[in-house]
């Protein structure tokens, strides 16, 4: 979205937020502004002007994603006085919630937002692959303890628990199959569990 100094208006949010449950259901790949104005009870004059042009509108939707995304893993880096969960369990927890049957629209989401900002790099999508892999990054960070946490071998463990989500959430979405993906899934989470005991 195009920078503004003013807060959003209330009809840019209920337009947003429509535009977000249709994209949801019909993909970003192929947007056209007028029939996501019909669909939404608007016009692309309305969207032009709220949010500057298409790519201002796909930023906008990106950003809503995100908020999606980032409000999903902050529950699991807030522990208030309690220890760090630990990565292991906040990565069983993020498996879960990403094999959930109703969460497919928004991981779909995610991973064509996610492959457009690799080949489109300086489009509307630039830097959101970064972004999010960033954010996984801190949140699984925050679920370690703090000696863990600050290590190389630390920094290591969590890279590869992301990788094995992402791997997992790639092959379910292709497949479907979510008990097979689930058991491996497990299985590697139980050999880094294995690697963390042997503390390699």
């Amino acid at each position: 979205m195009a920078e503004e100094t003013t807060a959003p208006s209330a009809r840019q949010i209920e337009l947003l937020e429509a535009a977000y449950q249709y994209v949801l259901e019909h993909g970003l790949a192929d947007l056209s502004l007028r029939p996501l104005a019909t669909a939404i009870g608007s016009s692309p004059r309305v969207l032009m002007f709220l949010f500057d042009n298409k790519d201002g509108l796909v930023r906008a939707l990106l950003a809503r994603a995100r908020t999606d995304e980032l409000a999903i893993l902050g529950r699991l880096a807030q522990t208030g006085d309690k220890a760090p969960m630990g990565l292991l369990p906040a990565t069983e927890q993020v498996w879960a919630w990403l094999a959930a049957d109703e969460h497919r629209p928004l991981l779909r989401l995610w991973v064509e937002a996610y492959a457009r900002s690799l080949v489109e790099p300086d489009g509307a999508w630039a830097g959101f692959a970064r972004a999010t892999v960033h954010d996984w990054l801190a949140v699984l960070a925050s679920c370690q303890p703090p000696a863990e946490k600050d290590s190389e071998q630390g920094a290591i463990r969590r890279t590869l628990a992301l990788a094995v989500l992402r791997g997992g959430l790639l092959d379910l979405l292709a497949t479907g199959d979510q008990a097979r993906v689930t058991a491996a899934v497990r299985h590697q989470l139980a050999l880094l569990a294995g690697t963390a005991r042997l503390g390699t």
